[in-house]
């Protein structure tokens, strides 16, 4: 049951390791940068003007939508 959380972490630490420099210059981006780029998963980097969406699929980890009854 620890090995879940141990990779629960280390994929919750990779991912706030990917929020801290542009992809594109690797540009550092502030704090706030940081925490609109968690929230939002959309930032356009001051440094180069690229624009940064990060991918992540809630739904992962959820239970399938029960399909309607009619």
């Amino acid at each position: 049951m620890t090995d879940k959380s141990e990779d629960t972490n280390r994929t919750q630490a990779q991912a706030h390791s990917v929020h801290k420099t542009c992809p594109h210059c690797g540009h550092r981006l502030s704090p706030w940068q940081q925490v609109l780029l968690s929230v939002d998963r959309a930032l356009v980097c001051k440094n180069c003007w690229y624009r940064i969406i990060l991918d992540i699929d809630e739904d992962r980890g959820k239970a399938p939508p029960s399909p309607d009854k009619e």
